[in-house]
């Protein structure tokens, strides 16, 4: 029996930081002509199918990392855990309205839903899950949070910058060469 994969959407959006500009010259007919010209500034990302050959860069933002970025209770750009464990616990409380002290399953995908953006967004109920009781708690979510704060503190101070938050690639994710993209064993049984 083969069970379906959950996969966790990301937000994948795909940049070519250019100026594009036109420049006018005038021809001897006093007629206009546009010169399409394409500028890079210094410290960009590549510009895409530009002359410098590399591909364009891709900023990869996790559901859970916009989540933590709109944590920021002070407005002061970056988010403390203490804010974190805040704006979870607020979270949490607005899913559970019946104040059990723990979702089931189906109530952590509507938390997920409204605060990830996605029913099956990571962390998976699962993973929040530590004890295998199938209700998640707010000590779990909070648990799973700072982890996850943890690992988006690159610099470990204490705070997440918007910065540490995105992913940035040299290409999307999923790309890979022509040669590699769906071959199949000859051989092998299918079921």
């Amino acid at each position: 029996m083969r069970m379906p994969i959950l996969v966790a959407p990301i937000l994948v959006v795909t940049i070519a930081v250019a100026a594009s500009l036109t420049i006018e010259t005038a021809s001897a007919q006093n007629s206009r002509t546009m010169l399409p010209v394409q500028l890079a500034t210094p410290g960009s990302p590549p510009i895409a199918n530009g002359s410098n050959g590399q591909p364009p860069a891709t900023i990869v933002a996790e559901p859970v990392a916009m989540m933590i970025a709109a944590c920021d209770a002070n407005n002061d750009g970056k988010t403390s855990r203490d804010e974190l464990i805040a704006c979870v616990t607020r979270s949490f409380d607005a899913i559970d309205t019946g104040h059990k002290g723990s979702l089931g399953y189906i109530d952590y995908s509507d938390w997920a839903l409204k605060w990830l953006g996605d029913r099956n967004a990571l962390p998976s109920p699962f993973t929040v899950d530590s004890d295998g009781d199938n209700r998640i708690t707010l000590a779990e979510l909070q648990a799973q949070f700072v982890t996850l704060f943890a690992r988006f503190d690159t610099d470990k101070d204490g705070a997440v910058t918007r910065a540490e938050l995105l992913t940035i690639r040299a290409s999307a994710t999923g790309d890979r060469p022509q040669g590699k993209r769906g071959k199949r064993d000859a051989g092998a049984d299918r079921p």
